[in-house]
């Protein structure tokens, strides 16, 4: 297997319709100037588009550490982190009931896992939790590091963490994370109401807790471990059905990270206090002020110096960075992508039902769909090569398990329309729109997320070029849909949509199991599938501790997606994060292995600089 070559590669425009090239044109708007931007992929000269004078980036560019460079750092100080949104964040702030990803960017400042892990996502012994294992791979016995604490000054015990197991496995539990804790011998059971206990669970001492799992899998030295305890003193007398919204979950959480929280205005900001007595040592600033940047003034907020740490949009760099000249731009190879799902089904009784009538159950119908779109186009216009086309649905965020031998979809428009005319989508009426086999009228609902410059433009690009191969496909509700309200509807399963774009964050587990899966709750396309089960219980299974042989399996299920194409990725992508000149000893969260803390976060000087 290739691994990822990260550097982009440039593509010429591959042929298209008038309409389609004018859409796309319209979307991204008319900016010929040359910002001076460079790249490391070959093909063209200064790094410029084949088709625009725009610069291509690549994630090569960018350092993944802000270090502290011989500076001088001072002794306390305060800084403010950015939530860049135009949404207020939800405020499910406890790993075992959050979903959203700006609950996730506050709740990393004060809570952890107890595991830490290395470059290659695989756990160490360097975490709050240090852990041997039996010859035959199944049974794990954790020690709690000693000074590990809530901050309230309780200690993080081995009851708190087999508390967060039964709290997943309990009927009453209302989100969806209980699948990551189904490998834990005796917890289905549990979860069923067949036994009173999770048997695989064994507390041995305060601070050792054993687990025994229901096999050997590769998953569980790859982050494959619900690592993530909660306070059983403060959560044991609150009903499990109340605890997700009760205020030791919205306004007074505790964890046991670097800072704790001292205040919080309801979905706009929260104020985090250090934590003096945490584990790896007293942090060395003061205060952390994180607080909602809407992404139309992010860029003004950080050459003011209001902010001094903020996730970049990456559709706004190749206009401003060479302006930024007060923040240092880190960059990592995102764990995430967006995508195209087609919602097919419903979700009843845990578990995801497939409806083989809906219109968009026809697999070639998809297939055309798929083919009608130019990612490749998309991600140079929009984001100058920080985001590039996708292919499978194992994002290069895993090199050792994305095949970059799978071509995917390709922009191909012709054979888009080929494929709709030998299924029988014909179009009977002569508006230019096909109907389906049935000669029924074929209109599709679009959902797409509201947020940022690019959201609008990009989601009236997919329906413009679904229309360009006669698929007629309008935007649901006539507009873009609110975070909140978007991802509400589709864990609904609402039945009025019928296409959506969506975005994952793939976690640091390779196995998609949770997102793809028959029964996971964010598997939101709804479809089942016997082989796509047979294949992701095969990535976890004995034979995969092979790595080899996993990656054999993954490549084979990469390929089976593409043939039935349930979803699509559009976009992988950089992360971008901006960080002030005056801070230092940080690396983005969702790297991996930096080996650098919070508690070493730091400020060489009292205010921030600013750009002016």
């Amino acid at each position: 297997m290739k691994k990822f070559d990260r550097t982009k590669k440039k593509t010429a425009l591959l042929a298209s319709t008038t309409a389609v090239v004018l859409a796309l044109a319209a979307c991204s708007g008319d900016s010929g100037s040359d910002n001076g931007g460079s790249s490391e992929g070959g093909g063209t000269s200064e790094g410029e588009s084949e088709e625009t004078d725009e610069p291509l980036f690549s994630i090569d560019d960018f350092e993944v550490i802000k270090g502290d460079g011989g500076q001088e750092i001072l002794d306390g100080g305060s800084i403010n982190v950015a939530l860049v949104t135009d949404t207020p964040f939800e405020g499910t702030l406890n790993y075992n009931f959050y979903q959203g990803t700006f609950d996730a960017q506050v709740l990393q400042w004060f809570d952890e896992s107890l595991l830490a892990v290395d470059e290659n996502y695989t756990y160490t012994q360097e975490g709050a939790a240090t852990f041997e294992v039996n010859d035959d791979g199944d049974v794990f016995t954790f020690t709690i590091n000693e000074n590990a604490n809530w901050h309230d000054g309780e200690p993080v015990t081995a009851e708190d963490w087999a508390f967060a197991f039964e709290v997943l496995g309990n009927e009453d539990y209302p989100a969806t994370r209980y699948t990551e804790a189904s490998n834990v011998q005796g917890f289905n059971e549990f979860r069923a109401g067949e036994a009173d206990e999770i048997s695989g669970l064994n507390i041995i001492d305060d601070k050792t807790l054993e687990i025994t799992f229901t096999e050997a899998n590769p998953s569980l030295l790859a982050s494959g471990i619900w690592a993530y305890p909660m306070p059983k003193h403060i959560f044991e007398d609150i009903p499990v059905a109340d605890m997700e919204s009760s205020p030791e979950v919205r306004q007074n959480p505790i964890g046991f990270g670097a800072f704790k929280v001292d205040s919080i205005t309801p979905g706009e900001a929260v104020v985090l206090k250090k934590n003096e007595d945490y584990w790896r040592g007293e942090p060395n600033l003061d205060e952390v002020v994180l607080s909602l940047a809407n992404p139309q003034v992010i860029t003004q907020s950080l050459e003011n110096g209001d902010i001094d740490i903020a996730v970049y949009p990456t559709d706004q760099y190749k206009d401003n960075y060479e302006n930024l000249t007060n923040v240092e731009f880190l960059g990592i190879t995102d764990l995430a992508y967006t995508y195209i799902g087609f919602q097919m089904g419903t979700w009843e009784d845990n578990k995801n039902v497939f409806n083989p009538d809906k219109q968009i159950s026809d697999p070639e119908l998809r297939k055309a769909m798929a083919y009608a779109v130019d990612n490749t186009t998309v991600a140079e216009r929009f984001y100058n090569g920080l985001r590039w086309a996708g292919t499978t649905l194992i994002p290069p965020s895993h090199p050792d398990y994305h095949d970059d031998t799978i071509e995917g979809y390709s922009y191909d428009l012709e054979k888009a329309k080929q494929i709709l005319a030998d299924a029988g989508y014909e179009d009977v009426d002569g508006d230019g729109m096909v109907e389906d086999p049935n000669g029924e009228e074929l209109t599709l609902n679009f959902a797409s997320m509201s947020g940022g410059d690019t959201a609008e433009p990009i989601a009236n690009y997919y329906i413009q070029a679904w229309k360009a191969a006669g698929i007629n496909v309008e935007l649901l509700d006539g507009r873009l849909q609110e975070f909140n309200t978007f991802y509400d509807r589709l864990e609904a399963a609402d039945q009025e949509i019928d296409v959506y774009q969506g975005a994952w964050g793939v976690g640091s587990d390779v196995d998609p199991t949770g997102l793809w899966g028959s029964e996971a709750a964010y598997n939101y396309t709804r479809w089942t599938d016997e082989k796509n089960d047979e294949l992701l219980a095969q990535g976890v299974s004995q034979e995969a501790l092979d790595v080899a042989k996993r990656q054999e399996i993954y490549s084979e299920w990469q390929e089976y997606m593409v043939e039935q194409v349930p979803a699509f990725p559009t976009l992988y992508r950089a992360e971008l994060t901006a960080v002030n000149n005056r801070v230092v000893n940080f690396a983005p969260f969702r790297s991996s292995g930096t080996e650098v803390y919070l508690n070493e976060l730091g400020v060489t000087a009292e205010e921030a600089e600013t750009a002016n």
